[in-house]
């Protein structure tokens, strides 16, 4: 079977040098194993989505070396897939339409990755006078469990932990959730690599392939890099722009820390010859 990795990042701004370590992970992880490595847009959020940034992110992997295979996919080019599989979802009974607000699950339990854990308020219909605003997923008790190849074997309770998640938004575009699943399925990607802070969303994932009919991709969740104040490297919080001169730093992040200074093709080249995903640091986040 032919190896088809994949970098998706969102165009909210240049690559920093978080999202490096996770596009740097992905391109290795492929080209070490003679696959395919393809880039994806994840543009469905045209609120947080920067005029240029796709093109700005374009031209940073091209400097780094870091070059794909085949055209580039854009999440926003592709709703009509999105909608295909959320009718197969509707179809199977597994969806309900959701009336309350962000505020009004403000006050219900912490789910595993931050965010709140759907308390089921319209589970069983929406109440008179209110009207949907989103589509949820109909989760089940029964416990997802995979493997990562870093982080080893995981199980979570979907329903438990992160309760009937969202399939569709508020603003009617599909949610990450299912676009990735689809996107995958459809680009026949055989192995995501990501950071870490992915991780507890992958349980959503598989119980979306499964319901859906679809292949479930092997999985490695690498490290997190932190700022100086133990937050995620992000764009919303000004991590800087990565560009050539970060490829060095990013291999001693992840572990293959190079024998001395080379030119970055060079470098590259070692990197891919080397590369070894059990030497990987297997916290989930690190300090840059």
């Amino acid at each position: 079977m032919t190896y088809i990795g994949r970098f998706a990042p969102s165009p909210t701004g240049p690559l920093h040098f978080g999202s490096l370590v996770a596009a740097l992970a992905s391109w290795l992880d492929a080209r070490a194993a003679g696959g395919r490595w393809l880039l994806r847009m994840e543009d469905l959020d045209r609120a947080r989505a920067h005029t240029g940034a796709a093109r700005e992110i374009l031209r940073q992997l091209e400097r780094l070396g870091l070059g794909w295979d085949g055209p580039v996919s854009y999440q926003s080019a592709r709703t009509a897939s999105y909608e295909h599989s959320l009718e197969q979802l509707q179809r199977a009974g597994v969806v309900y339409a959701c009336g309350c607000t962000r505020q009004e699950i403000a006050d219900s339990t912490l789910a595993i990755d931050g965010s709140r854990i759907y308390p089921g308020t319209c589970r069983n219909g929406i109440a008179p006078g209110r009207r949907a605003r989103t589509l949820r997923l109909r989760t089940t008790a029964a416990p997802i469990r995979f493997h990562d190849r870093l982080q080893g074997e995981l199980t979570q309770s979907v329903a438990r932990e992160v309760g009937d998640f969202v399939l569709r938004r508020a603003d009617g575009a599909p949610a990450y959730q299912l676009a990735v699943v689809v996107d995958d399925a459809d680009q026949g990607v055989t192995d995501v690599v990501r950071g870490a802070d992915l991780l507890d969303s992958t349980p959503r994932q598989i119980l979306l392939q499964q319901l859906l009919g679809l292949p479930t991709p092997r999985y490695l969740h690498v490290p997190v890099a932190l700022d100086a104040a133990g937050e995620k490297l992000s764009k919303q919080s000004g991590a800087v722009s990565a560009d050539a001169p970060d490829l060095e730093r990013a291999l001693a992040f992840l572990g293959h820390a190079p024998p001395g200074p080379m030119p970055a093709r060079e470098l590259l080249d070692w990197a891919r010859r080397h590369w070894d995903p059990a030497r990987i640091p297997r916290q989930r986040a690190i300090r840059a």
